[in-house]
């Protein structure tokens, strides 16, 4: 899959230094959305994960939407490497 192709960009010493970055961040988050919305298949009324989900995808939402602001060039890098939508334009 591709999720785990941005992983191995990061070199292994960096890892613990660099899991504030925005890029990480977004990373885990759309690991954690996978997660639960695979969950979510299966448990169609479990409300509190619904919930969480969409907190999830907010924060998610919010962060790229400073990284398009801040680095193009990297948000379009991290969006066709992590395989997501890019957000309609309000």
């Amino acid at each position: 899959m591709k999720k785990s192709s941005f992983i191995s960009v990061i070199p292994q010493e960096e890892k613990g230094k660099n899991s504030g970055s925005v890029e990480f961040q977004v990373f885990n988050f759309t690991k954690k959305i996978r997660r639960l919305t695979s969950h979510l298949e299966l448990h169609r009324k479990d409300y509190l994960s619904q919930r969480g989900l969409r907190k999830i995808l907010g924060k998610r939402q919010r962060l790229l939407a400073y990284l398009s602001k801040k680095d193009r060039v990297c948000y379009k890098e991290l969006i066709s490497q992590l395989n997501i939508r890019e957000p309609k334009p309000r």
